[in-house]
């Protein structure tokens, strides 16, 4: 949970909220106590805001937004106007399952851009332990996806055929139609996944 933590702390502070606090109330010539009594909010509280030690909740900066008469986006609008560039490091990434109350998921994954906003595409490293073939459960999702196979073998079963992939294969597909994966490899598979959603 600590690394989860660090993650979300990271995230959030490319955001810089502490120095957008601190700069609306400099610009209004309002000090901490003053604002503390407008917002309901403690100086102290405040005070750690703005300097980045605690990080504010969405209802905390509604209520400065109200007094500030901005509206939310002011906190979070400046990253859209930036060209995008955003690195994730292999340390800092999560790995999940398919779908948490499953006992044998068919695969694990990781988000590889997780920290860009209005992203064209998801991109994912994903593995795929071994699994027999009744325990492939079929899914669909609007869009197209592309899958590059690293190691291993994967099999993707796809209107009704299976396609085995191996290391160096790659696929491209219509994902709103059902398919499925398993890793059927020695050892399982891993992969490269992107999904694209659609073209509007």
């Amino acid at each position: 949970m600590e690394r989860a933590e660090e993650t979300i702390q990271r995230l959030l502070s490319s955001y810089d909220l502490a120095r957008k606090l601190r700069q609306l109330r400099l610009r209004k010539k309002i000090a901490l106590v003053d604002l503390g009594k407008h917002t309901g909010l403690s100086a102290s509280m405040l005070s750690q805001l703005e300097t980045g030690k605690m990080v504010p909740t969405l209802p905390t900066l509604a209520r400065i937004a109200v007094v500030f008469d901005v509206g939310l986006d002011h906190f979070f609008d400046d990253r859209r106007r930036q060209k995008m560039f955003t690195v994730v490091r292999g340390g800092d990434r999560m790995r999940f399952p398919e779908r948490p109350d499953v006992p044998k998921p068919a695969y694990f994954f990781e988000c590889l851009s997780y920290a860009s906003q209005a992203k064209g595409l998801q991109a994912y490293l994903a593995e795929f332990p071994k699994r027999a073939t009744e325990e492939s459960r079929e899914h669909f999702h609007e869009g197209s996806e592309f899958i590059y196979i690293l190691e291993g073998q994967l099999t993707i079963r796809y209107q009704d055929h299976d396609h085995a992939l191996h290391e160096g294969d790659s696929v491209y597909f219509d994902s709103s139609e059902p398919h499925s994966y398993r890793g059927s490899g020695k050892n399982g598979g891993r992969g490269i996944v992107i999904t694209v959603p659609p073209r509007v």
